[in-house]
C-alpha cells in the first residue's frame, strides 16, 4: 500500500517536473524587456548580419509614450512596438501581442551583447557563455524526456532497476535545468553586459535611452519544473531500492 502511494506521487510529481521543464524551454520568454527613448530615433534594422534592438521610429506627437518591447528564450528573440505607458507583463500576455513581429535566432545571441555595442572579447566571451547555457538546457530536456520513456517502461514489470535509472535521469534533468537557471540570473544580475549595452545607446543612439528587464513566465517555470523533478528522482531512487530489497 505505503509503496503504491509513493509511486502516484512520484508518477505525479515527474509528469509535473516534465511539463513545467519543457514549457520552460519551449516558450520564449526567458527575458521580457522594454526600451524607451524620448527622442526621435530610427530602426536601424540589422548591423553586421546581426539584429539590432533600436527603437522604432517616433513619428507622433505622443512620442515619449512609444517604446520597443522585445522577449527572448530558447530558440528566439522577437521584438515590437507600443505604449511605454503599458504593464510589462500585461504586455507580454498572448492575447495582447501584435500579428507581427520582428524575430532572430537566439541559440548563441545573448541579449544585449553584439559585435557593435560591446568588444571582440567581450563578444566572444558572451558567445560561450550562451553556449553553455544552451547546453544545460539541452542536456536537460534530453534527460527527462528519457527518463519519461524509462519510468513508463518500468511500470509494467516493476523492475527495480529501471526505477533507479529513471529516478537518476530525474535527478539529472533537474541539476541541468537549475544550472541554466542560475547561469541566467548571473547573467541579468550580476555581470555589467546590460549597463554596458544601455550606455553605448545613449552615447550613440539616445541620451535618454532606458532598458527595463525582467524574468518571464518561461523563466519562472524552470525553478517549478526543477523542484518537481528533483522530488520525483528522489521517489523513484527509493522506491527502486525498496523493490529490489523485496
Amino acid at each position: 500500500m505505503k509503496w503504491s502511494v509513493a509511486l502516484f506521487f512520484a508518477g505525479l510529481f515527474a509528469a509535473l517536473g516534465t511539463v513545467f521543464i519543457l514549457l520552460s524551454f519551449g516558450t520564449d520568454y526567458w527575458l521580457l524587456g522594454r526600451e524607451t527613448c524620448k527622442t526621435d530615433v530610427t530602426n536601424s534594422g540589422e548591423v553586421g548580419g546581426r539584429m539590432k534592438w533600436y527603437l522604432f521610429s517616433v513619428q507622433t506627437a505622443d512620442a515619449e509614450n512609444s517604446s520597443t518591447f522585445y522577449h527572448e528564450g530558447f530558440f528566439w528573440r522577437c521584438s515590437f512596438g507600443g505604449r511605454g505607458d503599458e504593464d510589462l507583463i500585461l504586455k507580454f500576455w498572448f492575447t495582447n501581442q501584435p500579428h507581427s513581429k520582428v524575430c532572430t535566432h537566439a541559440y548563441l545571441s545573448p541579449f544585449p551583447v553584439s559585435e557593435v555595442t560591446h568588444n571582440a572579447t567581450t563578444y566572444e566571451s558572451a558567445i560561450i557563455y550562451r553556449g553553455f547555457w544552451s547546453i544545460f538546457m539541452l542536456l536537460g530536456v534530453a534527460a527527462v524526456i528519457l527518463a519519461g520513456f524509462i519510468i513508463i517502461c518500468a511500470a509494467p514489470f516493476t523492475s527495480p532497476c529501471l526505477y533507479k535509472a529513471g529516478g537518476g535521469l530525474y535527478l539529472t534533468a533537474g541539476f541541468f535545468i537549475l544550472l541554466a537557471t542560475v547561469l541566467s540570473v548571473i547573467w541579468l544580475e550580476m555581470m555589467d553586459m546590460v549597463n554596458l549595452y544601455v550606455e553605448y545607446q545613449k552615447s550613440h543612439l539616445c541620451s535618454d535611452f532606458q532598458l527595463n528587464t525582467m524574468y518571464g513566465l518561461s523563466f519562472m517555470f524552470a525553478p517549478v519544473g526543477v523542484f518537481f523533478c528533483l522530488l520525483s528522482g528522489l521517489l523513484f531512487l527509493l522506491i527502486g531500492q525498496t523493490l529490489k530489497r523485496h
